[in-house]
């Protein structure tokens, strides 16, 4: 189930091996991205694009929004 969190509870989670999925397009996260995150476009993201996350671990989802 999605839900916002805060910035420290982020930062716990990828030190305990949390998946990081940036939602941009694929050039905007060409210019720049989170080190170890994984490139699925929003327009993109379904079960089938999604397939090589790993279940068992929490998968943080971002998006850097300029406005």
């Amino acid at each position: 189930m999605p839900s916002s969190i805060e910035r420290d509870q982020v930062l716990k989670l990828v030190e305990g091996g949390a998946q990081i999925v940036e939602v941009l397009p694929s050039e905007e996260y060409n210019e720049e991205h989170l080190r170890g995150a994984i490139n699925i476009p929003l327009r993109v993201l379904t079960r089938e694009t999604t397939s090589r996350l790993d279940p068992a671990e929490p998968v943080v989802t971002y998006c850097y929004d300029y406005q």
